[in-house]
């Protein structure tokens, strides 16, 4: 095991979605944790990493910072890179890919200095570089300090691994943990998602319930750096710490292909027992005997699906809808469009962030219970 128990780990956000994101990691007890611009760090030990991967529903990355010095000039950053202990991370049997960027540096060609980065590692610890490597090795250059990073989670961490149908338009889970976090849920009262697509909020929302990891169900790159235990990582992923509940999360979509889609997703999940998809229109809508709880939907915005003034009418329905029949209920809508969010004429509170989904701009407009 390497001894590097303090480690700076850095949990890349969602862009407007570091605040919920902060909120997560200090509840689930990683030391140290802050929010800076794009994410949070935190401190830990390499198994705090492993954790950080498995553990948390809104982490897009997880990235390690193995060290950094000043460098002004190529020849510099290739003495020191040759000097710099890779093999504390990096195994010789395992191929990497550089990436480099650079920003108000004196070196300021990110190309070149990679190719030092490449050279240094093969020539000092013998692993092979491959621009398809599990194992990425990250380098910053800014103000002349050049930074080390190494992705420990390989593909990005909204691919949980058990989802195989997806829909148009789909809301990342990482993000639709956030939104269901943002909207005051905390697994305990159902969720209706009446737009459902292939049932990721209704899906997260189960998971969240029956406390499921997100990363149970695939591969991270961190099993192939020089610090990984496999015994300690098979008794990590073995602690899965699971809750009972009773709730049914529901999710309706008037597409019949988007209700089996998200009705294998959820099976694939293994969330089956706890989730109800249905093929209905908006009017047809209505709550589950029991509990109020939260409706969230992530409609068409207009932007890539469908047209302002049918989105129009369809956002009136929905606001008609919720006001009329779920009382006590509260509302998330996600959306790029302030006047589409304003047309439901639901009682919306103040606005959160502004977040960047796959190059779209949404927001979450809330409400409090409705009256």
């Amino acid at each position: 095991m390497n001894t590097s128990d303090d480690l700076e780990i850095f949990l890349v956000a969602t862009p407007g979605l570091e605040a919920p994101l902060h909120a997560e990691v200090t509840e689930q007890g990683f030391a140290d944790a802050r929010q800076v611009a794009g994410g949070v760090s935190c401190r830990g030990s390499w198994s705090e990493v492993w954790r950080a991967n498995l553990c948390l529903r809104g982490a897009n990355k997880v990235l390690v910072r193995l060290g950094s010095f000043p460098a002004v000039h190529l020849a510099q950053l290739d003495k020191r890179a040759r000097k710099f202990p890779w093999s504390d991370f990096l195994r010789p049997d395992v191929a990497v890919r550089v990436e480099a960027t650079s920003r108000k540096s004196r070196i300021y060609h990110a190309g070149a200095a990679r190719q030092r980065i490449e050279n240094a590692i093969t020539e000092t610890l013998g692993a092979p570089i491959s621009s398809e490597a599990a194992v990425r090795v990250l380098l910053r250059i800014e103000k002349d300090i050049c930074t080390f990073s190494v992705d420990s989670s390989g593909d990005p961490l909204h691919k949980r691994g058990h989802k195989p149908a997806i829909a148009k338009a789909p809301m990342r889970e990482t993000m639709a943990a956030m939104f269901l976090r943002e909207c005051g849920f905390d697994g305990s009262e159902p969720v209706l998602d009446p737009m459902c697509g292939s049932g990721t909020f209704v899906i997260e929302a189960a998971e969240i319930a029956l406390g499921l990891l997100p990363g149970r169900s695939r591969n991270f790159a961190f099993e192939h750096l020089a610090a990984f235990d496999s015994d300690a990582w098979t008794s990590m992923r073995a602690q899965q710490p699971s809750s009972e509940t009773d709730l049914v999360f529901l999710g309706s979509d008037r597409n019949a292909g988007a209700v089996d889609a998200a009705t294998t997703n959820a099976e694939q999940s293994g969330v089956t027992a706890n989730t109800s998809f249905q093929c209905r229109s908006i009017s047809d809508i209505k709550p589950p005997p029991g509990l109020a709880g939260l409706v969230i939907v992530n409609p068409p915005y207009g932007a890539r699906i469908g047209d302002e003034k049918r989105l129009r009418s369809l956002y009136g329905s929905l606001g008609k809808v919720l006001m009329s029949r779920f009382r006590g209920w509260r509302v998330g809508i996600v959306t790029s469009n302030p006047s589409l969010a304003r047309s439901t004429r639901l009682p919306l509170l103040p606005l959160g962030p502004i977040v960047d989904h796959g190059g779209t701009k949404v927001r979450l407009y809330r409400t409090a219970p409705l009256g």
